[in-house]
């Protein structure tokens, strides 16, 4: 079996409304997205997927939210843009065409993350 991991970031603001502490205010953060793959076929040159193709399609995904207030999109109208919630909005986006897709795992900083695997 093998795994593969793309990673990307984008910058945005948001606020955690129902939240007690300074997190229900505006703040930024600069989020890294990692995207992990798995599956034990390989083609003809021994690749599992085009590291250029899922690039591209994560970077249209995250496009959408780069120097935004998270709060103020559609996608988060009903729910909190909290790190589970965006991890897991990333790879329903991304399943629809990456079968291999595995997990999404989405850092607000260097110290925390929250994963999501479908």
């Amino acid at each position: 079996m093998f795994e593969l991991m793309i990673e990307d970031t984008f910058s945005s603001a948001h606020a955690l409304r129902g939240y007690s502490g300074p997190c229900e205010n505006l703040h930024g953060h600069t989020w890294k997205v990692q995207v992990y793959l798995k599956g034990d076929k390989l083609n003809k040159i021994g690749i599992m997927v085009d590291f250029k193709e899922v690039k591209a399609k994560l970077k249209k995904v995250i496009d959408k939210f780069d120097h935004q207030n998270l709060n103020g999109l559609p996608e988060f109208k009903d729910k909190n843009p909290s790190c589970e919630i965006i991890a897991k909005l990333i790879y329903e986006k991304l399943k629809k065409d990456i079968k291999e897709l595995a997990k999404v795992t989405v850092f607000e900083s260097e110290k925390t993350s929250a994963s999501y695997f479908g």
